[in-house]
């Protein structure tokens, strides 16, 4: 799955022109290296996301096209929150 759409379905951002534009302004890592929109993420991978003053990373659990609102945080777990 791409690693804009991923963010999008489990809800870290909320839109997924919004996780396009963070991921051309180097704002996502994928296992550590500079993430495009169109990169694949798969289960397992970190992904860093980086925000205003903050940062958080997440390790993918699970990839789904579609995902309920109350189940997209099944998709990961938060590895670190600063």
């Amino acid at each position: 799955m791409r690693a804009d759409k991923f963010l999008k379905v489990s809800r870290i951002i909320k839109r997924r022109t919004v996780a396009k534009e963070a991921c051309e302004t180097d704002r996502i890592m994928i296992n550590g290296k500079q993430a495009k929109p169109s990169s694949e993420v798969k289960v397992g991978d970190i992904l860093t996301v980086k925000f205003g003053t903050g940062e958080i990373s997440v390790r993918i659990k699970e990839i789904a096209e579609h995902v309920p609102k109350n189940d997209a945080s099944n998709l990961y777990e938060i590895i670190s929150n600063e």
